[in-house]
């Protein structure tokens, strides 16, 4: 009977012990789960602001794209009745603002990015 008695004892504190365990346990997993769950929300506001930011540089890129073709329209009209413009512009020159037209370009080409 005594051996019953103590069997029955260290059962009994054995399953104290594992409980004891379990809900520790399960206290981590909620701190975690909680921290984890504060640092997604944190992402997804960065995503949202970060999409945002885009969309306005987009706009003013095609603000900006709009406005460059009203003044070129602008510039072939004047040049239209000028005596000027028909003449050949040095190679050198043609060259050098068309690299710089290109390197405009390119420096705000998003697009690059979003890929």
């Amino acid at each position: 009977m005594n051996k019953t008695y103590t069997t029955i004892a260290i059962i009994f504190v054995f399953m104290i012990y594992i409980i004891i365990n379990l809900h520790l346990d399960n206290e981590r997993i909620q701190k975690t789960n909680a921290e984890l769950s504060g640092k997604i929300e944190q992402l997804e506001q960065n995503i949202a602001k970060n999409n945002q930011i885009i969309a306005d540089n987009e706009q003013s890129k095609r603000e900006l794209e709009n406005e460059s073709i009203k003044r070129q329209e602008q510039i072939n009209e004047q040049l239209k009745n000028n005596d000027c413009a028909s003449q050949f512009v040095p190679v050198s020159v043609s060259n050098s603002l068309y690299n710089r037209a290109k390197s405009l370009r390119q420096s705000t080409d998003t697009g690059k990015f979003a890929q």
